[in-house]
């Protein structure tokens, strides 16, 4: 059996994700990056988009999920994101998905908070 790993790296959308009410209301920027283990099937002989994970139709996917329903925790929108995708492309046997939040509501100076979650198909 041939696998492939297709990544989507650092996609960004503007969302009202946390926990606090000003994160709803104000909204802000998150990053998104998806890693996914992909069972080859006939995509590789046959060279047809019909055959693999269209990048498209998987940016549509996180987008629809990240700008959707408000999350209260970052690592549940991550894994609504990972299993969105696995339920769009039965290839897909694994996908680990990344949320950043730059401006997290913490008492320091950070670049972002960022969470991983891996779903196994």
């Amino acid at each position: 059996m041939t696998t492939y790993t297709i990544t989507l790296q650092n996609c960004a959308f503007f969302a009202r994700h946390g926990v606090h009410d000003e994160e709803e209301f104000l909204g802000q920027r998150f990053f998104v990056d998806a890693e996914l283990d992909v069972v080859a099937g006939e995509a590789l002989k046959s060279d047809s988009i019909d055959d693999t994970v269209n990048y498209g139709i998987a940016f549509t996917v996180i987008e629809g999920i990240v700008t959707g329903k408000r999350r209260y925790l970052i690592e549940a929108l991550a894994l609504d994101i990972a299993k969105g995708l696995c339920d769009t492309f039965p290839q897909v046997r694994r996908a680990k998905i990344t949320v950043r939040k730059p401006n997290a509501p913490v008492p320091g100076v950070l670049d972002f908070v960022q969470v991983s979650v891996e779903h196994f198909a």
